[in-house]
């Protein structure tokens, strides 16, 4: 399993704690219903997993996986706060999960397949313990798609080094267009592929993002890999927050962030 390059610094939480069942899984929810049994892979803060749990209703059952307890203890705070002391929070390895074939009606991964070594064994891992009848959903983005206005050299830069990263660590960061092949070659059935896009083109969520990424070119774990490989300098990631200020607050900005959908469907006995 790759290193996570993201981290959990209060920069990166705060793009996490925004998601939510209807703008991180849309192409899912029609397949819920009330009394289903899901599992959510990589849960992080929880937002996506406790929208889930509401959904399947008081008769189903959420699980929200995370590979290290104190990233659960994000997801246990934000389900204490929603008053949900029914979903449970578990930490376990996506690559070697630890229930039974057939455990789980929905199995899902929110931008998780990128951040892997082996998305396909990861695959193969969650159509295992999907039950019969059930739907695998898969989200993720790709880095090499995301497109922006304006475009200083400096944020063409930071997705330079953002590639360099993450590949480095033998994760996918351009996952998206990878999903069709990852599937085929995990063997799942009855599969079904679409795309969907972040939009931020407001003086408000433009301004959000750039904040977010003027902080996160500083203080969090991708900084980190870039000064520990050595790809750029302090002064060099300097520039590229102060970019990201500057693209943040320019009235013409616009950012589009592509994913990749995967759905699968077991066939029902």
């Amino acid at each position: 399993m790759a290193r996570y390059l993201h981290g959990h610094a209060p920069s990166v939480l705060a793009s996490h704690i925004v998601r939510t069942a209807e703008n991180s899984c849309g192409y899912l929810l029609p397949h819920l219903r009330e009394g289903m049994r899901v599992l959510d892979v990589g849960c992080g803060p929880a937002t996506i997993t406790l929208d889930l749990a509401a959904l399947v209703g008081p008769s189903g059952q959420v699980t929200g996986l995370e590979l290290f307890e104190e990233t659960l203890e994000l997801g246990r705070a934000e389900a204490s706060r929603r008053g949900d002391d029914r979903t449970r929070f578990e930490a376990a390895d996506v690559m070697a999960l630890p229930y039974d074939d057939g455990s789980f009606d929905v199995v899902h991964a929110h931008q998780v397949l990128q951040h892997l070594t082996d998305p396909v064994a990861a695959l193969r891992e969650m159509w295992r313990v999907l039950a019969p009848g059930g739907v695998l959903a898969a989200r993720d983005a790709d880095y090499a798609e995301m497109s922006w206005y304006p475009q200083p050299r400096e944020l063409d830069r930071w997705r330079e080094l953002y590639l360099a990263v993450a590949r480095a660590n033998e994760a996918t960061p351009d996952a998206a267009r990878h999903l069709r092949a990852w599937a085929r070659a995990a063997a799942l059935e009855n599969i079904k592929l679409g795309a969907s896009t972040w939009t931020y083109a407001d003086e408000e969520t433009c301004a959000w993002w750039g904040k977010l990424w003027q902080k996160r070119a500083l203080t969090s774990r991708f900084t980190e890999e870039v000064l520990e490989r050595e790809l750029a300098s302090q002064d060099e990631l300097a520039a590229i927050s102060r970019a990201w200020q500057a693209w943040g607050s320019d009235p013409g900005a616009m950012f589009i962030m592509t994913h990749g959908e995967l759905l699968a469907f077991r066939q029902a006995n």
